[in-house]
């Protein structure tokens, strides 16, 4: 992901059981968790997360499949220049580590304790003593001031996020204090303890060569890190191999235990889906996760199969919602009429798509938050209709009189009725049809789109809607481009509609400023790729993120959801509620998952010696 998973803070736990720090005053509380609104699980002296084992042994390795290329290793870069290699979360730790068993939950990792006053308004957090880099030096608060300061200059989503604080200071030998803008927003002290702790020393030094390194640059020398896996080997755009740190000083720690458990992870790079595919099937790779209905249905009839070498596997997704959409960009004076926009939503036959080529899989996404109880649902009333009566002067009516639905398709005589209303709207916006083709009633110019992919198992998604567009009277064009290209288009707005998606947690906050508000919709690179620039959702924004509890967090975000809806910023897809895997079996895992971590491969399993040996006899 592009910035810091989102998470946020409690109060009421018990302090942690350890020596004062050098800066501490007397209203000083140190915890050893945070957690929205709700205490912690987990007491200040536990031993393990619940859903690990504890007695999982060590060994092995995994070979797992990576789409793309990549070209760099400098995560403060990642997303801005080159095509980023290797999992950062592996290579680094960060402050805290979340719970996969509790809703936006964290407990220490390079600190060991955090402090923040009732009004959320700066948090200090307490580096652990045993802290140290691969390379033997301590992490320092001198680190994470350096962190942070290099990810808001170098990188523009990080720079959004991360704008609400406006310092970080050494307060102490082992001590680091992050200074906010205001205070109130709950999430602030959970979300710097998130933030990728880079070594300072390393970044300032020379490399083997002799020559200075460049935090804002490109890089393939392997970084310097503190986190359980370092850079064994590469092979540029192929192959990344991590090696489990047998050293590591936090091997032992509780919120580790358990964990990390393969020695070697290897990462294979593929350019193609199918490549990958045929590759799984000849045993090159152990792993693959499938988000093609298309190829769940179809692809994995093989003999590894049918004597179950290979395993098959669903696992529910209870951590997050989704709107995945065909994004429209609304700078374009074309998409600037809501109106436009609904049109092509009643030009999408959803329901005939679905059965042609899904498989009958899937189902619509109308909400925003789809998946969890964060979605708007009927009519707002209660708590929800008091917040969206703040803004009733700057949002569509419909808001309070029709709850949200999408067209529904599926036959010739919905089609039609759907295209029917598609042209009305159409007109109502100032187009009409000449010559069968869609015009601007007044200067006679055509109305022209183009429908732009980098993922070519996309393209037969666009190449379906094409047609319906087309009966429309527009001109429409699929363009597959590769994936660098695709970035700098996106970055500089140069599209007209793409595929995108907006993962959202359980408890949405300050992420939602980087995907909707109005400060993000003009910084390249942003999550903001719609274009919006609305007061209302600016509005509601702030609401979600300073709510005081669980019931207000809910409400607040029902009525954004309910708002950019009704705007018809996206034509929605759809959703599917469970990732889809298929594994060669070598592999164990804890009896019993995590309810929030789908399946935690491959951070809480673990190479079985038997299984792999049965495997080897069958082949």
């Amino acid at each position: 992901m592009a910035a810091a998973p989102i998470a946020s803070i409690a109060t009421g736990f018990p302090p942690i059981d350890a020596a004062p720090a050098q800066a501490a005053t007397s209203e000083t509380n140190w915890r050893h968790g945070l957690s929205l609104f709700n205490s912690v699980k987990y007491g200040p002296d536990f031993k393990h997360f619940d859903y690990v084992n504890a007695d999982a042994p060590k060994g092995g390795t995994v070979r797992q499949i990576a789409l793309g290329t990549f070209d760099n290793f400098n995560v403060v870069v990642a997303g801005v220049k080159g095509a980023f290699g290797g999992p950062a979360a592996l290579i680094y730790e960060s402050l805290t580590t979340p719970a996969q068993d509790e809703v936006s939950t964290e407990y220490g990792a390079l600190a060991e304790a955090v402090s923040y006053p009732d009004d959320y308004s700066s948090v200090i957090y307490r580096l652990r003593a045993q802290a140290r880099w691969h390379d033997g030096k301590p992490v320092t608060p001198e680190d994470v001031v350096f962190s942070l300061e290099v990810f808001k200059k170098y990188h523009p989503q990080y720079a959004a996020y991360y704008r609400h604080v406006v310092k970080a200071e050494k307060t102490g030998d082992r001590e680091v204090k992050f200074t906010f803008d205001a205070p109130g927003n709950r999430e602030l002290p959970q979300i710097v303890g998130q933030l990728t702790i880079l070594p300072k020393h390393w970044w300032e030094g020379s490399d083997a060569k002799g020559a200075k390194r460049d935090i804002s640059a490109t890089t393939l020398e392997p970084p310097l890190g503190s986190g359980a896996y370092r850079i064994k080997s590469f092979e540029p755009g192929r192959t990344i191999v991590l090696e489990r740190v047998k050293d590591h000083w936090a091997r032992d720690l509780n919120v580790n235990v358990g964990r990390n458990n393969f020695d070697e992870l290897r990462y294979e790079y593929f350019r193609d889906a199918t490549v990958a595919i045929e590759a799984f099937k000849a045993d090159q790779v152990d792993w693959r996760s499938e988000n093609s209905a298309k190829n769940w249905a179809t692809a994995y009839d093989f003999p590894a199969v049918k004597d179950n070498r290979v395993l098959l596997e669903q696992f529910p997704n209870r951590s997050s919602g989704i709107m995945q959409a065909f994004a429209l960009n609304i700078r374009r004076e074309k998409f600037s009429d809501p109106r436009v926009r609904r049109a092509l939503n009643f030009a999408f036959d959803f329901e005939e798509m679905n059965k042609q080529i899904f498989f009958g899989q899937y189902k619509r996404i109308s909400s925003y938050f789809d998946g969890t109880e964060l979605a708007s649902s009927g009519l707002p009333e209660g708590r929800e209709l008091e917040i969206l009566q703040g803004v009733r002067d700057q949002v569509p009516p419909e808001v309070f009189t029709t709850p949200y639905t999408n067209p529904v398709g599926g036959n010739a005589e919905a089609v039609r009725n759907n295209l029917r209303e598609a042209i009305k709207l159409l007109k109502d916006a100032g187009y009409e049809v000449r010559d069968r083709k869609l015009v601007d009633a007044k200067t006679g110019t055509p109305f022209a789109i183009e429908l732009l992919v980098e993922d070519p198992s996309m393209e037969r998604v666009m190449l379906f809607f094409k047609p319906s567009l087309e009966r429309l009277g527009m001109a429409v064009s699929v363009r597959t481009i590769d994936p660098t290209q695709y970035e700098n288009r996106l970055r500089s707005w140069d599209f007209d509609v793409v595929v995108s998606s907006w993962p959202e947690s359980l408890s949405p906050g300050n992420e939602q400023r980087e995907f909707w508000g109005s400060h993000a919709a003009d910084v390249a690179g942003s999550r903001n790729i719609i274009g919006i620039k609305n007061p209302a959702i600016d509005k509601l924004i702030e609401r979600v993120i300073f709510t005081k509890d669980r019931d207000d967090l809910v409400a607040a975000t029902k009525a954004l959801d309910r708002v950019l809806l009704w705007n018809h910023y996206v034509v929605p897809q759809w959703n599917y509620p469970f990732l889809r895997t298929a594994r060669w079996d070598r592999f164990g895992r804890p009896a019993e998952l995590p309810k929030y971590g789908l399946s935690g491969f491959p951070t809480i399993w673990w190479y079985d010696a038997d299984k792999a040996a049965k495997i080897g006899k069958r082949g």
